[in-house]
């Protein structure tokens, strides 16, 4: 069977703009230079199925940290014409805040998550006030609910849910950490999640330095790259640069077209 070509959207849903270079590196000589993340939720399409990966946050979720977003998850959605109720199938790359702290926007989605990182932030390690802080209770509970209503798919370790559309455990940033892999008319293209935030984690071998297992960070960059078609293959979880280096989806500044070739190189 022919493996079809799916459109990737990166959709900016938030910015953190309150942060420095050393925040985003294990090492880091440059401490004070300002280096912001962007928040992004990504849709593929095709062979008539959507698959979103990451659901967002909600910005009463975000207040609670101290944070702002552009828009909900409905919001960042109507930019590329989708209704919440409409989607079916979601990937969670890990349950952070940030990218699981929308499941209650989808009430007809069924969620894939690798049952390892179920495991990590429901079991011990959650006993540790400075590993469970990027985690919400409220966030765990809305994936409990989801798994009780028979809409949460678990997966260990590699795991094809469509023709062309892969999912591959990392670990490392979090405990079961999954990367995605699709089939695009430009070749295989991974998007990493938090596996690496920023193309120079990954590129330069520097972390980011919020993991829970260092070795296994770095072991999935390996396992990532042999996946993707290229370096540029390879789309990190947080960098801003993706929305200047890819094509504009229907001139909107906030949506990108990753399935496209990139229009520029990154920066030296």
């Amino acid at each position: 069977m022919e493996i079809p070509n799916y459109e990737i959207l990166a959709i900016r849903y938030g910015r953190f703009d309150r942060r420095v270079r050393s925040k985003n590196y294990l090492e880091s000589d440059d401490h004070e230079t300002d280096d912001p993340l962007d928040l992004f939720i990504f849709a593929i399409r095709g062979a008539g199925r959507l698959f979103l990966v990451d659901t967002g946050c909600s910005p009463a979720s975000a207040r609670k940290r101290g944070r702002s977003v552009m828009r909900g998850p409905d919001e960042a959605l109507q930019l590329i014409g989708v209704d919440c109720t409409d989607v079916r199938d979601i990937v969670l790359t890990h349950m952070h805040w940030d990218h699981a702290g929308g499941i209650e926007y989808f009430p007809n989605a069924t969620f894939h998550l690798q049952e390892e990182e179920m495991a990590f932030c429901t079991g011990r390690c959650m006993c540790s006030a400075l590993i469970r802080r990027p985690f919400d209770v409220e966030h765990v509970s809305h994936a409990l609910r989801a798994l009780y209503a028979d809409r949460l798919q678990f997966h260990a370790g590699t795991a094809q849910i469509a023709p062309g559309l892969s999912l591959h455990l990392i670990g490392g940033h979090t405990g079961g950490l999954q990367s995605v892999r699709v089939h695009t008319a430009r070749g295989w293209v991974v998007l990493a999640g938090d596996a690496s935030h920023l193309w120079k984690n990954i590129r330069s071998r520097n972390p980011f330095p919020v993991f829970v297992d260092l070795h296994r960070m770095i072991q999935g960059w390996k396992l990532i790259e042999s996946l993707a078609a290229g370096p540029d293959h390879v789309i990190p979880g947080h960098d801003p640069l993706i929305l200047t280096r890819f094509p504009q989806h229907e001139g909107h500044a906030e949506v990108v077209r990753l399935d496209l070739a990139p229009i520029a190189s990154l920066p030296d």
